[in-house]
């Protein structure tokens, strides 16, 4: 959690980051994800599954962000297999269900009880005591400003509820 405390210090608190060439904008979802060694995992996925270039465009975007840990709670070889070029599309659903289309702040999630994901199905969002609960995922880190939306990180991989999911699960 340090490096995701860093990131949100140096890239949220301000409008603009400072490089050598001068002044770039606030940066995109997919440079934060970059940016944080908590998302490694989530990055290597995107890339597997030729999300990058959606995530890194306009928006505005939603995502619910699962950490390395999150992933290592999936069986090391389910997840190898899931990130093979043959499982591209199984890998773009579980990736595309937790992204919402728009920017869904932490107050007005919780003001939700559900929100219809890019991959087309629902997730449910509730309240757990004082935490925001999305499926099965509790928001450890939520608001981090991006360009182009919003992330909330998550402590679990939700999952889509449909045939092909459901034989993935069988391995967790």
């Amino acid at each position: 959690m340090k490096s995701i405390r860093n990131i949100i210090c140096a890239f949220f608190l301000t409008p603009t980051i400072a490089f050598a060439g001068g002044m770039k904008e606030k940066p995109t979802i997919v440079d934060i994800a970059v940016g944080d060694d908590s998302f490694t995992t989530l990055v290597t996925a995107l890339k597997a599954a030729d999300l990058v270039s959606v995530l890194d465009g306009d928006g505005p975007f939603t995502v619910f962000a699962p950490t390395n840990e999150a992933f290592s709670k999936i069986p090391a070889a389910t997840l190898a297999n899931l990130l093979k070029p043959e499982n591209k599309e199984q890998l773009q659903a579980v990736l595309t269900y937790h992204v919402v289309s728009g920017k869904v702040d932490a107050a007005t999630a919780m003001t939700l009880s559900k929100a219809a994901t890019v991959q087309g199905e629902m997730i449910d969002i509730s309240m757990n005591g004082k935490k925001v609960m999305i499926n099965n995922a509790s928001v450890i880190v939520a608001d981090i400003s991006a360009r182009n939306g919003v992330i909330h990180v998550i402590d679990t991989v939700i999952l889509p509820p449909f045939s092909f999911i459901t034989d993935w699960v069988m391995y967790f």
